[in-house]
């Protein structure tokens, strides 16, 4: 008897494990949207319809988890195996344990879940939905945040996409839990109270689908979004610094009449007092030409004080070149450290910063990677300003936290701006989730969104989360487009996460207080 309910508790963790692999299906490059309901409802039945204790129904979530992530971040593991310096069975082995990490978080939805449910299909569906947004925001704030994969990015082509202008992603992501789980309740349970909530749900989401948040403005920029298609190998190599920047230029050159020019994340891979003399020159051409570039680089301040040794720190950052204010100026504004520059706040782990660097750095390469010091920013900044035109920033992994680029947007934001290296992924799925994910910023903030890359995905998106233009990945390249300028704010730039985080945080306390007064009995 034992062995036959292991048995069928190891064949519903194998199931478990195979909807959460289907789950990474939802995002792109697949981007087959309704897995993403789909797969969740599979798990949802499966607790409510199996007779396990909470730790079994921990342990389903925890599969779920390992099933979602192993598949859906295996873009990871081609960093970590080519340029981690580990044998192949111990980047394999990190890859299962980052996989494992943030599969706790399922499998604490499904656990609490268990020990909170009640004898109602419709509180329990309520509460599952609730405890799974909970867990995925927990998901982006803990050690530093990584709040990839959130079920709402699954839906940014998809048919309720534009409800993210008023709920944002993890908007989208209650929004899947309450399909799936009300779905199972309606047609497991027979629940009318269900049928009827799902219903409404769905109207609710068409009708916020339908608002005119944003207007189009009689204006338009005239962009160039430079790719260089640097080799990752060869970036921080001494030898490879001019001839790195030579290519960013030469593609720039033909390219001098647009207003706004912009290069990627780190396109100059140099200390900005290094090359000093070419920022200069530079900022001397685009002055002429009546334009300003914006490139990613690296930032040096020196810090001194009566008690300490002079030390330095070295940022992430933009930095803007040319016409600050308007489009004919007498000269350009560049200096030394000026004001009109960004410097990276969210820095990805291990890639920009080691914990107990003490410790990990002499254990492999994979802890030791060239530029991987850097300080942080301040939370927020002004914008960056280039003819006028007001742009909020985010660097490469800053995309993907909704609270940070929208502390960094204002009122007065004309566009969008992200900067990425993402060669470090190769032909793999990650630059392409990472691009959905910046479709979606668009769409909660309203702004046109310039996205440009190393190696791909460069590209341009509107302010409904389509992409309008881009360049074919793996190949140098120029895009160069006018960009429709908009007005107006969303209510997710007014209200931000805080009305989807009320709404979590009371179903779970009603449903907590539901549990004490009624305990649910299998």
């Amino acid at each position: 008897m034992k062995n036959a309910l292991l048995g069928r508790f190891f064949i519903q963790l194998l199931l478990a494990f195979g909807f959460g692999a289907l789950a990474h299906l939802s995002f792109a490059p697949y981007s087959i949207e309704w897995l993403a309901p789909l797969s969740l409802s599979f798990l949802y039945l499966q607790i409510v319809a199996q007779t396990f204790n909470p730790k079994q129904h921990g342990w389903l979530g925890l599969s779920f988890g390992v099933g979602l992530f192993s598949f859906g971040l295996r873009w990871v593991h081609v960093s970590i195996d080519n340029f981690g310096g580990l044998p192949l069975a111990v980047s394999l082995g990190l890859m299962l344990l980052l996989s494992l990490y943030l599969a706790l978080f399922s499998a604490m939805v499904c656990y609490l879940f268990s020990k909170i449910r009640t004898s109602s299909p419709l509180n329990n569906a309520l509460l599952f939905s609730s405890l799974w947004v909970a867990f995925e925001l927990i998901r982006g704030k803990a050690l530093t945040g990584f709040p990839w994969l959130w079920l709402g990015y699954s839906q940014t082509s998809g048919i309720f996409s534009q409800s993210a202008a008023t709920i944002g992603a993890i908007g989208l992501s209650l929004l899947i839990c309450l399909i799936a789980s009300l779905s199972v309740a309606s047609i497991v349970d027979r629940s009318k109270s269900c049928a009827a909530v799902l219903t409404l749900t769905l109207l609710g989401a068409f009708s916020l689908n339908s608002l005119q948040q944003i207007t189009q403005r009689d204006q338009s920029v005239d962009v160039a979004l430079v790719q260089g298609n640097i080799e990752q190998s060869a970036k921080w190599q001494s030898d490879s610094m001019w001839p790195t920047i030579s290519t960013y230029m030469d593609l720039t050159r033909d390219n001098l009449d647009a207003e706004l020019i912009f290069w990627p994340e780190a396109a100059m891979p140099a200390v900005e007092t290094w090359v000093i003399d070419y920022l200069k020159l530079m900022d001397k051409t685009a002055n002429f030409r009546d334009s300003a570039i914006i490139t990613g680089i690296i930032a040096r301040h020196e810090s001194t004080s009566a008690n300490s040794p002079k030390t330095a720190d070295y940022y992430n950052a933009l930095v803007t070149l040319g016409n600050f204010e308007q489009k004919t100026q007498k000269s350009g504004g560049y200096q030394l450290n000026h004001s009109n520059r960004y410097y990276k706040h969210q820095l990805l782990p291990i890639g920009e910063f080691v914990p107990f660097e003490d410790f990990l750095r002499p254990l492999a390469p994979l802890f030791n990677l060239p530029m991987s010091s850097f300080a942080r920013g301040q939370w927020q900044q002004p914008n960056l300003t280039a003819l006028g035109y007001q742009i909020a920033p985010a660097i490469c992994y800053e995309i993907a936290f909704p609270h940070l680029v929208r502390a960094n947007m204002t009122p007065q934001t004309d566009l969008l701006l992200t900067v990425s290296n993402d060669a470090w992924f190769g032909r793999s799925i990650g630059p392409h989730q990472h691009m959905e994910i910046a479709q979606m910023r668009a769409i909660e903030l309203g702004r046109p969104l310039l996205r440009v890359t190393n190696n791909g995905v460069t590209a341009i998106v509107d302010t409904t989360g389509v992409i309008t233009a881009q360049l074919p990945q793996f190949e140098p390249g120029v895009l160069r487009a006018n960009v429709n300028l908009v007005s107006g704010l969303t209510y997710f730039y007014r209200w931000g996460q805080w009305p989807i985080i009320a709404l979590i945080i009371l179903l779970i306390w009603l449903s907590i207080v539901r549990k004490i007064n009624r305990p649910y009995k299998a």
